[in-house]
């Protein structure tokens, strides 16, 4: 019985998706929860397995096809028999007719030359004829080998020493991409054209949006983080062994803006039309580098969560956003983002607002600095923040308070637990 595999409902602000890659083919088998294709949305990367164990009968769409919620990807047919050995195909006799007319499709120009089951089944995959490979077996007998190994030559870039190393443009791995890169050279200047991915696609459009719907300003400060960072010292044996997460900067700057958002609620509010939403919840948005570009996955009503919960979220966050395993929900919403560039070495910078928020906290690197305090000049490590806000909603007098109650609190962090 064939049973049909389609794409997974997908949220009323997304209307479609692009494959952006399948891990079977027709005629293999597929395990019950197997990941069998990547579908890429505007935000994340959807993960598509098969709901029983089988084989693939059919796939209706190549790799870089848009689709939409409901449309069949493929037909699985689980009367197919599962290798109790993961790895090994048992195939029913129908399946190896197929397998074996597929070989025979295989260009062969010199009948005499032995190749290897697997080779074959390669050659095949490749359009690669017996006439482009040498075999290292015996008596010239072709191996899987010698196949893998022409396929990575083939597909090894030209390198060139007018290039430099940090001049390399960074391309996507999808195969669906790599087939729309056009490369072209005059002379040595070589260029490289790689359509953008969905995500990155809609980040340039909502930080353009952003840019053309508000009226975005930046306040600027600096906090002295030596408080903070004797605190952390102190305590981070403990606090790691008492629940299993390091104790970083980046929940201290939330537990700070949590104390500064319910000061100034216009700094946590919207605008809906002609409506100012004011929002009786916190909803953190932490930004975080993932594989295919920058995400904001959000920390929900942080204002109920102590420093270990945030830490531990913020660090599920960010092993999520590497292995593009973020879902819509968790990345969806928001009314307060941080940013933290000072990761990558950024001394100052001015945030962009995430839609529909109006204000961005952007930390920055910490670097030792003369500060006077007391009357005397001494070496302390300061941070600058920033401060980016939708001056529609927001005053420059709220956001520069806002920005000092931040400082504040980081300076004297016993404030936080007091909430004074």
């Amino acid at each position: 019985m064939s049973i049909e595999i389609k794409v997974p409902e997908l949220p009323e602000s997304i209307a479609d998706a692009v494959i952006v890659s399948w891990y079977k083919k027709q005629g293999e088998l597929i395990k019950q929860g197997e990941n069998l294709v990547d579908l890429e949305t505007d935000k994340v990367v959807l993960e598509v397995p098969a709901v029983k164990s089988g084989m693939i009968e059919k796939i209706f769409f190549s790799e870089g096809s848009i689709v939409t919620a409901g449309q069949v990807l493929a037909l699985l047919d689980e009367n197919a028999e599962m290798s109790a050995e993961i790895g090994v195909e048992s195939l029913s006799s129908s399946v190896a007719e197929k397998q074996a007319s597929a070989e025979n499709a295989v260009e062969d120009t010199e009948s005499d030359v032995a190749i290897s089951p697997s080779a074959r089944k390669m050659m095949h995959e490749h359009g690669i004829s017996v006439a482009m490979v040498k075999g290292s077996g015996k008596h010239g007998r072709i191996l899987k080998e010698d196949i893998q190994a022409f396929v990575n030559n083939k597909n090894k870039p030209i390198e060139t020493n007018k290039f430099k190393d940090e001049d390399k443009v960074n391309i996507t791995t999808d195969k669906s991409r790599l087939l729309s890169i056009k490369t072209t050279s005059v002379g040595q200047r070589i260029e490289k054209r790689v359509p953008m991915t969905r995500l990155r696609a809609r980040i340039a459009e909502r930080l353009l949006q952003a840019q053309q719907n508000a009226a975005i300003l930046t306040t600027f400060n600096e906090v002295n983080m030596k408080p903070v960072m004797d605190l952390r010292a102190k305590h981070k044996e403990k606090f790691e062994k008492e629940y299993g997460a390091k104790l970083g900067f980046m929940s201290f700057f939330v537990k700070a803006s949590l104390e500064a958002l319910k000061k100034y609620p216009a700094v946590n509010a919207s605008i809906d039309g002609g409506d100012i939403v004011y929002h009786g919840y916190y909803d953190i948005g932490v930004a975080v580098s993932g594989a295919s570009g920058l995400v904001v996955p959000v920390i929900r009503n942080a204002e109920e969560m102590n420093m270990a919960e945030i830490e531990l979220s913020i660090v599920d966050y960010a092993i999520k956003a590497r292995e593009n395993k973020l879902s819509l929900e968790e990345i969806t919403g928001g009314t307060f983002t941080i940013s933290n560039g000072g990761v990558f070495g950024s001394m100052l910078s001015t945030p962009i607002l995430n839609p529909p928020q109006s204000a961005i906290l952007g930390m920055h690197t910490i670097k030792e600095r003369a500060m006077v305090v007391d009357g005397e000049i001494v070496v302390l490590p300061v941070m600058y923040l920033a401060l980016s806000y939708d001056h529609r909603i927001i005053d420059g007098r709220e956001a520069v308070q806002f920005l000092v109650t931040i400082k504040d609190m980081l300076e004297d962090p016993s404030r936080m637990l007091l909430g004074i």
